[in-house]
């Protein structure tokens, strides 16, 4: 009876040491955390802009758009965002399991394409590069792996045959706008806002993959697009402003651009003329 006591209170002074250890290096831990956080920056976090993000890192919620509808991401993940890394920041302190960033101005299906690009670099359709033309086509499950050409830029192509159909995967409904958009403009858009800089450069090169837009459709992104960058980001403006004047044949014609340039307020068609402008005056000088 005495080493059988004596054993069980051996194991239970044991388990209270090990407690006391464990307690003490997670409050080390804490406090090393918390001066870290006191002096880190966006800018000088070692998550954003470097290797591949860890996957042991706390767990975040994130509640999107106004039904709320929720993802889960590693908080190393996100901190590659700076506007996500300052909101990862906010939370620190919440319990496990609470952790919450909420985008209700977002859509669902925008942040599924930036949660993927944060995890796998890409979104889909995945860019696909042709080694041997040396050019870039967009992954199509439906095609063949030797019709990856047929996704070509609209910007290269004449005609109008490109605006007469309508390309469901390019597009996605938008609640806000109430209709149509390309999902490329969204997703840039929404990296404008998230500071990811990368995955802007990306949309821009998808969407000038993508073929069958119709007029209205391009003319509703376009709006979107200057409502939603400052002038300071020249980049997808300038990109609807090259699509109109390579294809001003196609637009000359359309009934909507013409209802569209009646209605006016926005910056777009004043840009639109300046730029055509420009574009007359180099033909000018090149003749």
């Amino acid at each position: 009876m005495f080493k059988r006591s004596f054993a069980a209170s051996k194991d239970r002074a044991g388990k209270a040491k090990k407690i006391s250890k464990r307690s003490f290096r997670d409050d080390a831990t804490k406090q090393r955390l918390r001066d870290a956080l006191n002096n880190q920056t966006p800018e000088t976090s070692p998550s954003i802009g470097g290797a591949s993000p860890k996957l042991n890192s706390a767990i975040v919620t994130i509640a999107v758009g106004k039904d709320q509808r929720l993802f889960a991401a590693h908080e190393d993940v996100l901190s590659r965002s700076p506007w996500l890394a300052s909101a990862c920041r906010e939370q620190f302190f919440s319990s496990p399991g609470q952790r919450r960033i909420s985008l209700p101005d977002e859509l669902p299906e925008t942040f599924s394409a930036v949660l993927e690009y944060l995890y796998k670099g890409d979104y889909y359709p995945r860019l696909l590069l042709d080694k041997k033309r040396n050019t870039w086509s967009l992954e199509d499950d439906s095609a063949a792996a030797g019709n990856l050409a047929a996704s070509t830029s609209p910007l290269t192509d004449a005609g109008a045959a490109k605006f007469t159909g309508f390309n469901d995967s390019a597009t996605l409904y938008h609640p806000g706008v109430g209709d149509y958009l390309l999902r490329d403009t969204v997703i840039y858009c929404t990296a404008l806002r998230l500071g990811l800089a990368d995955l802007q450069r990306l949309a821009l090169r998808k969407q000038g993959l993508q073929t069958g837009i119709d007029v209205a459709t391009i003319l509703r992104s376009a709006r979107y697009a200057y409502a939603n960058t400052p002038a300071s980001d020249s980049r997808l403006r300038a990109h609807y402003l090259a699509l109109i004047i390579r294809s001003r044949k196609t637009f000359k014609r359309s009934g909507t651009m013409q209802m569209e340039m009646e209605r006016g307020d926005t910056q777009l068609f004043f840009d639109l003329f300046v730029a055509m402008c420009n574009h007359i005056d180099d033909v000018v000088e090149i003749g």
